[in-house]
Order: C-alpha cells, then sequence, then structure tokens
C-alpha cells in the first residue's frame, strides 16, 4: 500500500486533544514538554484543560495543532520502528498543517515550526480587525463557479472590499474570503449561481486572501531567519498542488501560501496520480479524511490521533 502523510489545518482544535498520547507513551510527553519550552508557554495545559474559546485563539490553535500531529508522529515511527520517508510517499498540509508537514519531513525542527506558528498565528490575527474581515464556505458548487461569485462580489479591490476563494476543499466545497461587505454580497449571490447553501465560518480573521498582505511580510522575514532544509519526502504544496522537495522554494511557497488558495483538491487528486492508495491523517479530527471521501471515494484514509489508531495503523503495515 502507498501512503501519503497528511496534517490537519485550523479547526480541528478540541479540549483535551492529544492527551492519551501523552499519557500512554512518553515520546508524545516529551514533543509536548519542548513545543511548551520554545514557546515559553505552558500550551499542553491550554490544550488539555481549555478554555476552547482561548484554544481557539489562532495563536495558541496552530502551534497547538502542530503539537498533536508531531506527538502523533513520534508514537507512530517509534513504535512501527520506521522514518518517515520508509513510509510514505508524499507529505501535505491543510494551511498550518503545511508547516507540521514540513516538521514531519524534517525541514524545520519542531521547536521552531513552533515559534513560527505562533508567530503566523499573531501576524494572520493582526492583519485585520476583527470584523472587517469574513470567510464562508460556498457549498454544492465546484470552484470554478466559486470564483465568478466571488469576482461578482468584490467592488473595490484598490479600497479593500475584496472577495476570493480561499480554499478549494473538495468538489462542492469551496471556501471564500474577503472584507466582510464583499463576503456578505458574495453569500446573497450565490444561490442566484446554484449554490446549495452557503455558511458563514466562525473565524476570526480572513485567511487566504489579500488582506493578509502584512502577515505575509511577517512571514517573510520570519522564515528568513530560520534554518530549513530540504524534506525527506516531496511536499505537495498548498498553493501549487504539485511536489517540490527544494527548501529554497518550500520558503517562497510557504510565504505565498499566506495569500494564497488552499488547493487542497487537486492536492489529492496529484497525489492519487502518483500512485498513493491512501492518506494517513496524523492529528486531530478526521476533517481531511472526509473530504478524502469526497473528492475521490477510490481513496481510502485512516486517522493517527490516538493510541488505538496508532495500533490500528501498525497492523495495516
Amino acid at each position: 500500500m502507498t501512503f501519503s502523510f497528511v496534517f490537519p489545518g485550523q479547526g480541528s482544535q478540541a479540549v483535551g486533544m492529544g492527551k492519551e498520547l501523552a499519557e500512554a507513551f512518553p515520546v508524545a510527553a516529551d514533543v509536548y514538554k519542548e513545543i511548551d519550552e520554545a514557546l515559553g508557554q505552558n500550551l499542553s495545559q491550554l490544550m488539555w484543560e481549555g478554555p476552547l474559546d482561548t484554544l481557539t485563539l489562532t495563536e495558541n490553535a496552530q502551534p497547538a495543532l502542530m503539537a498533536v500531529s508531531m506527538a502523533a508522529l513520534r508514537v507512530l515511527t517509534n513504535e512501527g520502528g520506521f522514518e518517515l520517508a520508509d513510509k510514505a510517499k508524499f507529505v501535505a498540509g491543510h494551511s498550518l498543517g503545511e508547516y507540521s508537514a514540513l516538521a514531519a519531513a524534517g525541514t524545520f525542527s519542531v521547536p521552531d515550526v513552533a515559534r513560527l506558528l505562533k508567530t503566523r498565528g499573531r501576524a494572520m490575527q493582526e492583519a485585520v480587525a476583527v470584523g472587517d474581515g469574513a470567510m464562508a464556505a460556498i457549498l454544492g458548487l465546484d470552484l470554478e463557479a466559486a470564483v465568478k461569485i466571488a469576482a461578482a462580489a468584490a467592488t473595490d479591490a484598490s479600497n479593500g472590499d475584496i472577495c476570493t476563494t480561499a480554499n478549494d476543499n473538495a468538489p462542492g466545497q469551496v471556501v471564500i474570503s474577503g472584507s466582510l461587505a464583499a463576503v456578505e454580497r458574495a453569500i446573497a449571490l450565490a444561490p442566484d449561481f446554484g449554490a446549495k447553501r452557503c455558511v458563514l465560518l466562525p473565524v476570526s480573521a480572513p485567511f487566504h486572501c489579500a488582506l493578509m498582505a502584512p502577515a505575509a511580510e511577517v512571514m517573510a522575514d520570519a522564515l528568513a531567519e530560520v534554518r530549513m532544509v530540504n524534506p525527506a519526502v516531496p511536499l505537495i504544496a498548498n498553493v501549487t498542488a504539485s511536489d517540490t522537495l527544494d527548501a529554497a522554494e518550500i520558503r517562497r511557497l510557504l510565504v505565498e501560501q499566506v495569500t494564497g488558495m488552499v488547493r487542497w483538491r487537486e492536492s489529492v487528486m496529484f497525489m492519487k496520480a502518483q500512485g498513493v492508495e491512501t492518506l494517513v491523517e496524523i492529528g486531530a479530527g478526521k476533517v481531511l479524511s472526509g473530504l478524502t471521501r469526497r473528492i475521490d471515494s477510490a481513496l481510502s484514509s485512516l486517522n493517527v490521533a490516538t493510541p488505538e489508531d496508532v495500533e490500528a495503523f501498525l497492523k495495516t503495515l
């Protein structure tokens, strides 16, 4: 069986995530301790005890989700006695999950990626005042239709009134992002284009659109100062939906990713075209596994987030 290891993005967080791993496996507890020390913050306590509204803050949720992914992967490889490159043909991650994927593949150290995600989360939150931006899921339409809706809703990009596609998640599920007024216009227009439903998302900022340009500048500076090496296995980049093994290119693509669209549907189809049969979701939640089923039912998916998941995956090898 040919695997790709994929890593979830924001929205998969929940109080208590990753605690079972820490209680069952010392190597998982070590990961959380390493990240707490890197951040100078008791992030693991926040993850396990909450409150949820504080955990959901972007600057906390991003490193926290990465922490669970790294702990799960560390347990998996330790218990299975293998290296990532022995089992994964590719790595990929949804938005912040791309950083988890790169930590998994050795491009970044775990402490460095924790600090990068703390910076990224804070910069994304500060780029747009709360209430000025919004994101919405357009359900029942493909990317081409969503692009048309977003274009029709955006009236004056020079004045910050923008609306663009942010995530092409799966057939019939595209997320748009931009100024609140433009996104609300898009929601009103969507039924005329045949959308089944539009859902305003409970997010604190309009991610993956041009309004995130200040955050992209912050990340360009932060990434320039961090040591990066070529990944042990190819990364499927969010903004290109194709593979790369070049650290310099990855640095550039991570900056583009802040304002660019997450091409997840295309990324999954690319991996399938390269012979991948199973996507293994490493970390909290099952969002990516659900998207995999919608993108192509011929692909199988597995989750690794608990001790039981680790045991189940190792039995497939």
